[in-house]
């Protein structure tokens, strides 16, 4: 058993791996890494526990340069893909990712790993991981607490599990005759990325640029990982979804919706569509990804009305452990947290 880094010509059996995987996302397939190559300015380096030719454990690491300084961020979004319980690969693992970080001048070692398994913890701790505490937003880098649906009753039984007035507005927007269309090419994105433009503004968050939109087109969702949804209305489209498929598991990664028309009900419509869609494809999860944490009954005020929307289609809450950093460079990581403490803090005030 040994640490091998993957390369390009072994992208089928590590993404094999990954997707078949119980904890497997997608943020840590081959193709990820390579969205990021292409319009983030990190590097991937993807490592796997083998043995006689098969993955035992694997972990995509991104890696990113500090300006100014000869050192580096590695971020492994999502991963380890490994049981963290298991006494042989994943310390295998997290030793071959360490050795690894610090060749490449790493301050630290991130990972946010898909885990509700809070004893867990503890063995991260043991292994030298420090537990990262972000209350704000979604909790993390990625959302540490989301809503999931089960797809596995029947698509009558998800129906009846959804909120009364849920059904009611899926049937209200057939009635008004709001359309779902599927077969969206490239040329979509412009109209997608307007609404995503306008639902920023309206919602006050940031979004990426047009042209990360079009490399995700490029290597998620011409490989069939990604597939982009509107919904129109009188033929202008006033709503729309990127969603992520990998293995049998699909996300609700990317929403929007205009100002105009929402009383015709397009985004309950279309999350039905899409869960009818993932189911179809034999997904049997669907996650709707990121929503406020709940903390004594309570959750942050600017997004309850998401965490009632995803609950409304029958999801059930999950709360995973969270972002850990394994220092590679003691005083390097030091100086890190008091910068990104002093960052904190000034946003705050602003």
């Amino acid at each position: 058993m040994q640490v091998n880094e993957i390369l390009d010509n072994e992208k089928e059996l590590w993404d094999g791996f990954v997707a078949g995987h119980l904890t497997g996302d997608l943020l840590q397939s081959f193709e990820w890494g390579e969205l990021k190559r292409r319009s983030g300015g990190w590097k991937p380096i993807r490592l796997a526990v083998m043995e006689d030719g098969r993955i035992l454990g694997a972990i995509s690491l991104l890696k990113r340069k500090i300006p100014k300084v000869n050192k580096s961020i590695i971020y492994a979004p999502r991963g380890p893909v490994s049981d963290l319980s298991d006494q042989s690969v994943f310390p295998t693992l997290i030793s071959g990712a360490k050795e690894r970080a610090a060749r490449e001048g790493g301050i630290l070692l991130k990972i946010d790993p898909p885990i509700e398994d809070k004893t867990i913890i503890s063995r991260l701790v043991k292994s030298g991981f420090v537990g990262i505490s972000d209350p704000g937003g979604f909790g993390g880098i990625q959302p540490r607490c989301v809503m999931k649906l089960e797809l596995t009753p029947s698509i009558d039984e998800l129906l009846e599990n959804c909120k009364p007035k849920w059904r009611y507005n899926i049937r209200l927007a057939e009635k008004k005759g709001v359309q779902i269309r599927f077969d969206c090419t490239k040329a979509d994105l412009k109209t997608f990325h307007d609404l995503l433009t306008e639902t920023a503004q309206r919602d006050r968050f940031r979004i990426r640029g047009f042209d990360y939109y079009e490399h995700m087109w490029d290597t998620l969702v011409e490989r069939g990982y990604a597939k982009l949804f509107l919904a129109e209305f009188e033929g202008e489209a006033i709503a729309g979804a990127l969603s992520f498929i990998f293995g049998d598991k699909c996300w609700y990664t990317y929403g929007a919706s205009s100002n105009r028309h929402r009383n015709v009900m397009p985004n309950h419509l279309m999350q039905w569509r899409m869960i009818e869609w993932a189911k179809k494809a034999g997904c049997v999860v669907y996650d709707f990804r990121g929503v406020s944490p709940i903390k004594d009954g309570q959750g942050d005020e600017h997004l309850t009305g998401l965490n009632r929307f995803k609950e409304g289609f029958g999801a059930k809450y999950v709360e995973y452990i969270g972002e850990f950093d394994l220092p590679i460079s003691k005083p390097w990581y030091w100086a890190w947290s008091v910068y990104k403490g002093c960052t904190a803090r000034k946003s705050q005030e602003e």
